[in-house]
């Protein structure tokens, strides 16, 4: 039997701000794609959001039978962790944390759960961490979906055969460039740095700290900013931004 395959993302601009979530679901030879959006969410509960409404998708349908395989594919750890680590811990602590707190995205975690629950089979669903923006393109695809929801720009979403469906669903293969960029910028944006370059109002200036920097460019349209590593980069963006 053919594995059912879920790819899905969440986006948040803000987080929390403007928010959308992609989906696309890939079972008997058919691709479908869903998406949505809120006005005022979070990036976890978009990721949530995507999960949810592709496992309801395969259920209202009545595309799972006992025998079936189902493999979803996010690049949310949190999605991943909480249902196959936490959310059972959760449930028997009455939705409180081990530090006593009430469990955040609570009302998601237990619509999950519900829906996992009214699944057929005893491995329901196999749970694969992607990385994200790296080529897969299925992660690629829901990530496109999710920000138009986001942006709220038109998206046309696909409904039909696989063999007419224009993305190699199937590969999840990432990119090793884009992978290696990937990795670089996470890098730089945890290095320490040598300074922030601004320029507001047409004037460049230089902080040496980042929350001396925010308060410059916080809430002021048409400020550019960059972090610097060192002093040649200092140099070079100022350069950057003189032109």
């Amino acid at each position: 039997m053919e594995n059912i395959l879920i790819f899905t993302d969440g986006s948040s601009r803000g987080n929390p701000g403007p928010g959308g979530w992609g989906a696309v679901v890939v079972a008997n030879d058919r691709v479908v794609e869903l998406g949505g959006g809120e006005a005022h969410t979070t990036n976890n509960r978009m990721e949530m959001q995507a999960v949810i409404s592709a496992v309801d998708f395969l259920i209202e349908y009545e595309l799972l039978t006992l025998n079936f395989k189902c493999i979803v594919y996010t690049d949310s750890a949190y999605v991943v962790n909480g249902i196959t680590k936490w959310v059972a811990g959760w449930k028997a602590r009455g939705w409180l944390t081990l530090q006593k707190e009430q469990v955040l995205n609570r009302d998601l975690w237990e619509k999950l759960s519900y829906l996992l629950e009214d699944m057929p089979g005893d491995e329901k669903i196999q749970w694969k961490v992607l990385k994200g923006h790296v080529g897969v393109p299925g992660n690629e695809r829901c990530d496109e979906i999710a920000t138009a929801f986001a942006d709220k720009k038109t998206i046309k979403l696909y409904d039909g055969p696989i063999s007419e469906y224009k993305i190699d669903i199937k590969n999840i293969a990432h990119n090793s460039e884009k992978s290696f960029a990937r990795s670089a910028s996470k890098k730089r944006s945890t290095a320490k740095a040598y300074s922030y370059v601004s320029k507001v109002g047409g004037k460049i200036h230089v902080d040496k700290s980042w929350q001396e920097c925010e308060k410059r460019v916080k809430g002021v349209s048409g400020v550019r900013y960059k972090k610097a590593l060192n002093k040649s980069e200092e140099i070079s963006i100022i350069e950057e931004f003189s032109k």
